[in-house]
């Protein structure tokens, strides 16, 4: 089947290649610097996956940039994507959202696709650190807000898997739901790139895999608690761990028809 043909919604696949990607940072001076690298998404995948921090700044103005950037991807083949951190910062995260769903690419949070047989769900995630170490909602109420986000942001994932069939299921977010791929950043930093209450939805619905990034400096694969593969996939990740390859992932799912 040739590369035209798998990207018909009506065409039925047994193996659907995934790409996924974080942490682009498009800024207003990135025109024409992530042009290639989606192009060759395109050549290479049935689906784009983007992982949060899809801007710098959070600025509306550099969502048009990277719409520019992936427009030809967009064309092509289904896209989903969550935001980042880094897309909050000015406050103008639900414009963003809306400006990237209307270019094709559809942002998850919480809500979900099927597409080629493969169930998708994702969210922002959040922070508050791992295992026996996380943030417990106990005292000043700043503290208690702090968790009660990463705990939204838990539920929120819980309801998206909870509507997907038993087919394979992948999870997109920006915060890691686990230490392992986090492990390489500063210890002091831990408790700001992700979280394990997110792990547990991940587990209960036995999601095929997760993919994440907002880590730059860790690891690029680890596994939860009931071995679920999960990846970052920050561009400084992939970079560092695949000097040789463009900076995405491609992950071929199999799928029963």
């Amino acid at each position: 089947m040739n590369a035209k043909a798998r990207r018909k919604g009506s065409i039925s696949m047994d193996v659907v290649r995934i790409a996924a990607i974080g942490d682009v940072h498009c800024k207003l001076d990135s025109k024409g610097h992530l042009r290639q690298v989606f192009d060759r998404i395109a050549s290479d995948a049935d689906i784009l996956l983007v992982c949060g921090d899809i801007t710098h700044f959070g600025l509306t103005e550099e969502a048009s940039v990277f719409v520019e950037e992936v427009a030809r991807v967009l064309d092509k083949i289904p896209a989903l994507g969550v935001l980042g951190n880094h897309d909050f910062e000015s406050g103008k995260q639900d414009a963003i959202g809306r400006q990237l769903s209307d270019s094709g690419l559809t942002i998850l949070d919480g809500n979900s696709r099927e597409i080629y047989g493969v169930g998708f769900t994702g969210v922002k995630g959040f922070g508050g650190g791992f295992g026996l170490r996380a943030l417990q909602p106990w005292g000043e109420p700043a503290i208690k807000n702090f968790v009660k986000e990463v705990a939204d942001e838990t539920h929120k994932l819980e309801a998206g898997l909870s509507k997907l069939d038993s087919g394979p299921k992948i999870v997109l977010m920006h915060y890691s739901p686990i230490i392992d791929t986090v492990a390489g950043e500063p210890l002091e930093l831990f408790p700001f790139l992700g979280s394990s209450r997110l792990e547990g939805p991940i587990n209960r619905f036995t999601v095929t895999a997760v993919f994440h990034g907002h880590a730059h400096y860790g690891f690029f694969k680890g596994k939860t608690s009931a071995d679920i593969p999960v990846y970052n996939v920050s561009t400084a990740v992939l970079k560092n761990s695949f000097p040789d390859r463009p900076p995405y992932f491609i992950l071929e799912v199999h799928v029963k028809n």
